[in-house]
Parts: C-alpha cells; sequence; structure tokens
C-alpha cells in the first residue's frame, strides 16, 4: 500500500460528484456531517453547482449525458486529472453521511470477500450490477487478484490519483466497471471489513447512535425515519452554505 494512504489525511481534499437535479436536501447534510466530523482540506463538487454552496467550495463542471455509472466514472476522472485537487483526496457521494468524530481521519473500509457480496446480489439484484461485479472479479483474477475484496461501501474512499487512473483503465473494457473494488484491490488497500450502511426503507431500523456513517435512498431521507434522524444531527449550516 502506497505510504500515503495509511497515514492520518486531515488536508486531503474532499470531492463528491453531483447529479444536475433541482433539489438535493442531502447533500446539504452531508457537507455538514463532513465539516463536523470529516477531516479535509477543501470540498469539491463534480458535475452539478448547487447555487447554495458558497465559493469555498471548488467546483469542476462534467457533461453528464451517460448513466449514473459511467458518469461517476467521468467524475473520478476528471477529479484525478485537476492539478488543484489534493493527492491522495477523499471520494464521496453526496448521500454519505459521516455520523460521529473520525480524529485520525478516514478509515479503509471493505465489505469483504467479492465472491460472498455477490451472493446478496444474486437474491436482491439488480442484474446488471451483479454482473458488473462478477466481470470485475474476473479481471481482478486474471491480475492475479484471486480473492479480491469488495469496496463497494457507501462511505468515503481515499483515493491515490495515479492508482484510480490505472483501475479505470484496467475496466475500461469492461460494461459496468465496479471502480471502487478495481481500485481497492489494485492499490492492495486491505482494510477493516463493515457491513455496508445503506439505508432504503423509511422503518426506524438498521442504524443508530453508535454507527460512524449512514447512507440514505431519496425517499428514505426525505420521508423516512433515517432523514428525521440525520437532520436532526445536523440542525446549523456548514461553512460551505450561504
Amino acid at each position: 500500500m502506497p505510504r500515503e494512504l495509511t497515514e492520518a489525511a486531515p488536508a486531503l481534499d474532499l470531492v463528491v460528484p453531483v447529479r444536475e437535479e433541482p433539489v438535493n436536501e442531502w447533500l446539504r447534510y452531508a457537507v455538514r456531517s463532513w465539516a463536523a466530523h470529516l477531516p479535509h482540506r477543501r470540498v469539491w463538487t463534480v458535475g452539478h453547482r448547487h447555487r447554495w454552496l458558497t465559493d469555498e467550495v471548488g467546483h469542476i463542471p462534467t457533461v453528464q449525458d451517460r448513466g449514473k455509472f459511467a458518469n461517476t466514472d467521468t467524475a473520478v476522472r476528471a477529479a484525478c486529472e485537476h492539478p488543484d485537487i489534493s493527492d491522495p483526496f477523499l471520494w464521496a457521494d453526496d448521500d454519505m453521511f459521516t455520523m460521529l468524530p473520525l480524529p485520525g481521519g478516514m478509515p479503509v473500509l471493505h465489505r469483504g470477500l467479492v465472491v460472498d457480496v455477490e451472493r446478496y446480489y444474486e437474491q436482491h439484484g439488480p442484474a446488471v450490477y451483479l454482473r458488473g461485479m462478477r466481470e470485475t472479479r474476473g479481471l481482478l483474477a486474471g491480475l492475479g487478484h484471486t480473492e479480491p475484496l469488495s469496496y463497494e461501501l457507501h462511505v468515503p474512499l481515499v483515493v491515490d490519483k495515479g492508482l484510480m487512473l490505472n483501475a479505470l483503465w484496467r475496466g475500461r473494457h469492461l460494461d459496468l466497471p465496479h471502480k471502487r473494488t478495481l481500485y481497492g484491490n489494485l492499490a492492495r488497500l486491505g482494510g477493516e471489513q463493515v457491513e455496508d450502511v445503506k439505508i432504503r426503507h423509511r422503518a426506524p431500523r438498521g442504524y443508530g447512535p453508535e454507527d460512524r456513517f449512514l447512507s440514505t435512498m431519496p425517499d428514505a431521507f426525505t420521508n423516512g425515519h433515517v432523514g428525521k434522524f440525520i437532520r436532526a444531527r445536523f440542525p446549523e449550516p456548514s461553512p460551505y452554505e450561504r
């Protein structure tokens, strides 16, 4: 593992891809959670820029004319190629919430063996996502990673620019490469195994005050108990909001 990925990283930039949509309140509260709990140097958005963000937030515009996964491939590539973004940097989605302080920086987390995660998606789908997972595992096996770990968690990830660009290049022929998993295994990140933190339902179950991280679906955030839980935790605006 590269030396810089093993150190606490309070000076890393935090980069988030943002879709083109009129309302994104989960991003507002994700930013509040990062400002409160996730050490970083500067926040950057890639793709769309919401007007309520201050000028302290950097921005890289990108064209979002393909599917969700292809658009995020474009976004992470743009971040890797931007000279003003730190190397490494923190990569997070707009619905990833850091619920507790991380004074030592972002830990390296994985979901366990890819083959075990595949069994979950055999029951829960979607089929195209499962196919991409299997294609990614096959590519990694051909590169000597016979028991790859899954890094497809809904938590921030520390990204080395050169190693991520290499992962994107390696997976360029796949229909749906799982870039976090490609990157994590090619970079030999290792890390701590955890359950995924995605909450897809409205009911008050599956999480609690001891959780370091949470992630939601739009409906769960807007109409569910988990959304109320997150909004109550971060009622005050962050320095990144107008």
